[in-house]
């Protein structure tokens, strides 16, 4: 990308996958030394911190650098929208699934990842907000909603993917039903209303959602002004069951059972203790859930 001033802010989460980001720290600065910028780093030690230094200090940079996992993102994405410095966002993903950074195609190296925000063009991005709180790629709720913050660090840092499978498989043995209403577009002539019990329910802008269900095959737009609505019924029978399943293994969707389409406004209705998680960090739920889709809301160095 074209150097338009001489300030990064780096904003670490070191603990994030398997811990090793914060290696190559002395790498990626000399990388930044060498291209002319000065760096602030600010290293993270509990939940929120992200967003507080971005809200901070992003005004005062030319670029804000998220290094960690999804939910370090999503709290430098919020906080840089919250501040309203319009900063440059860069993204090393270091963290187990980077469900954002595979849809979006950044290298999976720390290095090659560090590269794109000096070489790398910015480029415009939807983000959701929820209920009031920005996300990046998805709000969920149901089957798999669990797994991103019930799966301890220790066992993301050594198992990875699978440790998100593994959970994944014992929230389907335990699945759940929550009765829902999903109001899309209210108002507009695309309003569309869906009721009833659901094992699973996602508001998307990715092409991966907890690193187990795959959306590659369809058209996602991240800038289009919409949301990928999926939302799974309950299934009513044995083979109705095993329909839906191999339309989530085979990735067509294509199952009775299974709703997928595109909205810009969604209200949902839905059971109070529902939990959700926003990037693949837990937040409470409530009655009344509103999510709007905010178009280019910031701009992403890919």
């Amino acid at each position: 990308m074209e150097k338009t001033g001489n300030k990064i802010l780096l904003i670490m989460n070191p603990r994030s996958g398997t811990m090793q980001a914060a290696r190559y720290l002395v790498d990626i600065l000399q990388m930044y030394t060498n291209a002319g910028y000065c760096t602030t780093v600010m290293m993270t030690n509990a939940s929120g911190d992200a967003r507080r230094f971005a809200i901070e200090y992003s005004r005062d940079a030319d670029i804000v650098v998220a290094v960690g996992g999804d939910g370090t993102l999503n709290e430098v994405i919020d906080g840089v929208i919250t501040s309203g410095s319009g900063t440059v966002i860069g993204y090393i993903p270091s963290g187990s699934t980077n469900d954002f950074a595979s849809s979006v195609g950044l290298p999976k190296g720390i290095m090659d990842a560090a590269e794109v925000v000096l070489r790398g063009t910015p480029k415009n991005f939807d983000v959701g907000c929820f209920n009031g709180r920005y996300f990046s790629y998805v709000a969920s709720f149901g089957a798999f909603t669990s797994t991103s913050y019930n799966v301890p660090q220790n066992l993301k840092n050594i198992m990875g993917h699978t440790a998100y499978v593994l959970q994944g498989i014992r929230d389907v043995v335990n699945i759940k039903r929550i009765v829902a209403k999903v109001i899309t577009d209210e108002g507009t002539p695309n309003e569309e209303v869906h009721e009833g019990e659901y094992l699973f329910g996602a508001i998307c802008n990715s092409t991966s959602v907890a690193g187990l269900l795959k959306l590659d095959s369809f058209d996602v737009d991240m800038n289009d002004g919409m949301m990928e609505v999926l939302l799974i019924e309950a299934p009513a029978t044995i083979a109705e069951m095993n329909e839906m399943v191999r339309a989530l293994l085979d990735g067509s969707l294509n199952a009775p059972n299974i709703k997928f389409y595109s909205a810009k406004n969604i209200r949902l209705r839905i059971e109070t203790d529902t939990h959700w998680t926003l990037d693949g960090e837990y937040e409470k739920g409530s009655t009344e859930i509103r999510i709007q889709t905010i178009q280019s809301a910031i701009r992403l160095i890919v």
